[in-house]
């Protein structure tokens, strides 16, 4: 396994977008919040970030550059820190009672004859449970996600 900040990124990144966002799912994962957040500030960031150093500039003058530059540089890396917190989520193993739970989901899926994603390895992780919960999404009806939840 490869553990670059990198590969983490790219991986809280594919994570954000398999995670399913159901509402059922934010009592017991903080996946929606967080995934939520994350692309909250990816989009208000940057334009605050360059408003904050052209602010400190205009006010305190080219003797504060490296830390308005600093500031502004913290801010951008805000979301990267979501997307870093998602990748590492993301290959985290799952704990006793969430792994029953998605060997319980996986079970139900196969009986109803749904085509179900095996497990990268063999303790499944959040990914694998957010590829069976999205694989489930799409396949199934909302009636079948009731007693789930």
């Amino acid at each position: 396994m490869r553990t670059d900040v990198g590969h983490t990124l790219q991986l809280g990144v594919v994570y954000s977008q398999t995670w399913p966002r159901l509402q059922e799912l934010n009592l017991m994962f903080p996946e929606n919040r967080v995934i939520r957040l994350t692309l909250l500030l990816k989009m208000w960031m940057p334009p605050l970030a360059v408003l904050s150093v052209c602010v400190q500039l205009q006010y305190f003058g080219s003797s504060y550059l490296w830390s308005a530059l600093a500031c502004g540089l913290f801010m951008l890396a805000l979301p990267l820190q979501g997307y870093f917190w998602l990748g590492v989520r993301s290959q985290s193993q799952l704990p006793p009672a969430v792994s029953h739970w998605y060997q319980d989901i996986r079970a139900q899926m196969q009986q109803a004859g749904v085509q179900v994603p095996q497990a990268a390895t063999g303790k499944p992780c959040y990914a694998d449970l957010a590829n069976v919960l999205q694989s489930a999404l799409r396949q199934l009806d909302k009636a079948f996600f009731h007693h789930w939840f």
